[in-house]
């Protein structure tokens, strides 16, 4: 039986989009609020009874805490995760909001339109590690504004000495959103070393430093280096600036908060202003909804444009969307690639996703037409929610190569 929470749009839609062609290539986008054109998983190309096992798939596949502490306590504890999550490090303290999260949501798009959704779609989670893809579009913004140029060495755009140092005077902007900075020191109370730092937490500082942009670590403390530099760059909020250049653009709703932490504050030109986090590490980062996700997925799938307006610009998705030599799956912030298929394997290569923890997912696969936002699966079982989703297509739809 069909899970109440699915909503998928298989019954009861008007005759005339019940007859109408699938929508791939369509430059239809959805306008503000409720008014989401949705379709038939048939008039979209899908078989609808396998479209339905997708859905109770990520709705069946929910995270949840392994053994004995499953049977204790739930994962929808977001602050009980956390601590299980990142418990090892030393500086773990929490100094960001934290929202504990519901049932399980998503949304499926073909051509821009529904063809299914489950939970509440519009409620406001925690999406932790999808942050980064809303900074990196912030990072965009800067660069079609030509306030940054990407190659550029930091040091030079701020008057702090968070870029002083001889090691980090070398870092660039590019090294930043590959995560390939190796940035060194301490932020908003928290050590680089002690992100992530495997079973000894002074492994790192006994290694001594790492050659700039030769090394990948997914580290939250140099992502909001990033978010810092940005905020000096552009010389206000990065929520302000993604609101007014971004998310009002894209028809989003007005729900979605930016968060940073109880001591991200600096003055900048005399206004006191809150550096935001990208992530939910300590706390913070981006409270979303699953149809803003999809916005967000949509912009991506359709090369920065929004209808007939280019919102980032191709060559910033471009750029986005090319691998880094430490590590060909990972583009620019978030921007995780499907080189060789080694992350989605009934996927194009040209298929990306953003992922967040708890697992927040947005896929992202321009080939097939198609933007999946898939909130609080089971990270394991994310190749093969793509996969079955995939599979859901009729024979005529399929695009893999």
């Amino acid at each position: 039986m069909i899970h109440t929470f699915f909503r998928t749009t298989l019954l009861l839609l008007p005759f005339a989009l019940l007859i109408s062609s699938p929508a791939s290539g369509s430059d239809y986008v959805p306008p503000k609020g409720e008014a989401w054109e949705k379709i038939s998983a048939d008039a979209a190309g899908f078989d609808a009874e396998k479209l339905a096992a997708v859905v109770q798939f990520a709705i069946d596949n929910e995270t949840k805490f392994e053994g004995k502490l499953g049977e204790l306590y739930s994962a929808r504890d977001l602050h009980l995760k956390g601590r299980l999550d990142f418990g090892n490090e030393p500086f773990d303290e929490i100094i960001g909001p934290i929202k504990d999260r519901e049932d399980p949501s998503g949304i499926i798009l073909r051509g821009g339109k529904i063809v299914a959704e489950w939970g509440d779609v519009n409620r406001v989670d925690m999406t932790h590690s999808v942050t980064k893809t809303f900074l990196s579009s912030v990072a965009g913004i800067a660069w079609d504004r030509g306030k940054i140029k990407i190659d550029d060495q930091v040091k030079p755009y701020l008057e702090t000495d968070h870029f002083t140092s001889e090691h980090n005077s070398k870092i660039t902007w590019d090294h930043l959103l590959r995560q390939t900075s190796g940035w060194q020191g301490t932020l908003w109370g928290k050590p680089d070393w002690a992100d992530r730092p495997g079973p000894k937490p002074w492994s790192t500082l006994e290694q001594g430093s790492l050659p700039v942009g030769k090394h990948w670590k997914y580290n939250d403390v140099r992502v909001n280096v990033l978010a810092l530099a940005l905020l000096y760059v552009l010389e206000e909020p990065l929520p302000d600036v993604l609101k007014r250049e971004f998310m009002d653009l894209i028809g989003a709703s007005d729900t979605w908060v930016w968060h940073g932490y109880s001591n991200s504050w600096v003055t900048i030109n005399g206004r006191k202003m809150q550096s935001v986090s990208g992530g939910g590490h300590w706390g913070g980062g981006m409270f979303i909804s699953a149809r803003d996700l999809a916005r967000l997925g949509l912009v991506a799938q359709r090369d920065g444009k929004w209808g007939t307006r280019q919102i980032l610009s191709e060559d910033w998705i471009t750029m986005a969307r090319t691998s880094t030599d430490m590590n060909p799956g990972y583009g620019y912030m978030n921007w995780f690639l499907n080189r060789d298929k080694a992350r989605f394997p009934a996927a194009p290569e040209s298929a990306v996703g953003f992922f967040g923890n708890g697992t927040n997912m947005v896929y992202v696969d321009k080939e097939n037409d198609i933007v999946a936002v898939v909130r609080w699966i089971d990270r394991k079982k994310t190749q093969e929610f793509v996969e079955l989703l995939l599979g859901a297509q009729r024979p005529e739809e399929t695009t893999n190569e």
